[in-house]
């Protein structure tokens, strides 16, 4: 089933990501680095061509100069293709001076471009921040065969982790489930226990949460967000549709992370690991990103377990485990890397540049020789010094270096990006 006669997609990509600082201190959050290779924007738009769907517009706000930039350069149509990936900044207009007020109030500036495709009949809003393999056709079979107005994607949570989400209740409803109540980020031990789900004795209490992934008629779209001034889905828009139109649920059973937070950014890249990973990136269901056409790895006498390599990266010993080293990464001999990400770099340093700058005393990209390193986030074009050693020894579950050179989140170290750290340097 092609579906880009249908549907059009909305990707949201402009929050600001303070959760997930200092890794959007220079850009958003869709644009992080992730798996090596890719930017989180990817994910989502992949999922839509994996589909069938092709007419996607990006919505961005904050930080976006490095993700437009990436989208430019990886979603090129032919000239006689009706497929596109297209940035949609907020900016001011002789009818609205305002930024993005939240997810429905981003669409709602956009709804001309809705209204230019007339054939599409649906509406596919998605998250510019989650990790997850989602083939779109089967959220659209269900919401046809129900002839739901809404249909959101859904997925079970613990009981006790459910004040992250949106959680919501449902009942049976002919041939289908109906959504009958909503609730964002609920607290209340009260009210979360109305939601829990009947389940077997020896599972855990779980709820049935919101992924973020919307599809909508688009009349219903178009006239519920002309209607009203609400500016957040899941907090005002979602909560009103359920008592007024037919909104289905559909239950994903497969892997999904939400990376807006620097723990779950971590255990989502480590989640890519292993012979049977997580997530799993399958040839016939790819990632797409802009090619670099980057040199293979080289490693020269190294232990490398349980390691994802990116593009163009250069090992010249030690050990790394458990870990993803993204593109034109540069590790020296004998460091030991576990556990960590190494976001990459933008660009080489010649020997010659390299050799230049250790005779005037100073640090060359990459991670130096001897240093040890455990639970890290190091952001792009970062400079490691030699016999570091990064191990939190002091088990910090949030800090920040006076002169912010390093950052201490939910007990994972983060080196922002651009930054020196310097020979014998200990955290």
């Amino acid at each position: 089933m092609n579906l880009n006669d249908n549907i059009i997609a909305f990707v949201l990509g402009g929050g600001r990501g303070t959760r997930i600082y200092p890794l959007t201190k220079e850009r958003s959050k869709p644009a992080i680095p992730i798996g090596s290779k890719y930017r989180i924007i990817d994910i989502p738009i992949s999922n839509c061509m994996n589909s069938g769907i092709n007419k996607i517009f990006v919505l961005t706000q904050f930080n976006s100069k490095s993700l437009n930039q990436h989208i430019n350069n990886a979603y090129r149509f032919d000239h006689f293709s009706e497929k596109f990936v297209d940035i949609l900044p907020a900016a001011q207009t002789m009818d609205n001076t305002n930024w993005y007020q939240g997810t429905a109030d981003a669409i709602r500036q956009n709804i001309r471009y809705i209204d230019s495709f007339p054939n599409c009949k649906t509406v596919l809003i998605l998250s510019g921040d989650q990790l997850y393999n989602f083939d779109f056709r089967l959220l659209y079979d269900l919401h046809s065969k129900a002839n739901a107005d809404v249909t959101i994607a859904t997925i079970p949570v613990p009981k006790n982790h459910v004040g992250e989400f949106g959680i919501l209740k449902i009942k049976k409803n002919k041939d289908f489930f109906k959504i009958i109540d909503f609730k964002e980020k609920a607290t209340c031990s009260d009210i979360i226990d109305k939601f829990v789900m009947k389940n077997n004795k020896h599972e855990k209490p779980h709820c049935l949460a919101s992924m973020g992934i919307y599809m909508f008629k688009k009349d219903v779209l178009i006239d519920y967000l002309n209607a009203s001034n609400k500016q957040d889905f899941g907090k005002e828009l979602i909560p009103q549709l359920i008592k007024e139109k037919l909104v289905v649920p559909y239950l994903f059973t497969g892997y999904w992370e939400d990376v807006g937070t620097i723990k779950a950014f971590h255990k989502a890249n480590l989640d890519l690991l292993g012979r049977n990973p997580k997530l799993k990136i399958k040839p016939e269901f790819p990632i797409y990103t802009n090619p670099r056409f980057l040199p293979p790895v080289f490693c020269h006498n190294a232990k490398i377990e349980n390691v994802i390599l990116g593009d163009g990266a250069i090992v010249l010993g030690g050990e790394l485990k458990n870990s993803v080293i993204g593109v034109r990464s540069y590790i020296n001999e004998n460091v030991y890397l576990e556990n960590s990400l190494v976001l990459g770099a933008d660009w080489y340093e010649s020997d010659t540049v390299q050799a230049d700058l250790l005779a005037k005393g100073q640090i060359p990209l990459g991670i130096g020789a001897g240093s040890i390193i455990k639970n890290t986030i190091i952001d792009k074009n970062v400079r490691i010094g030699k016999n570091v050693k990064i191990l939190n020894e002091e088990n910090l579950i949030e800090y920040t270096a006076p002169d912010e050179s390093y950052f201490v989140k939910d007990s994972i170290v983060v080196i922002p990006k651009g930054v020196t750290i310097p020979d014998n340097f200990k955290i």
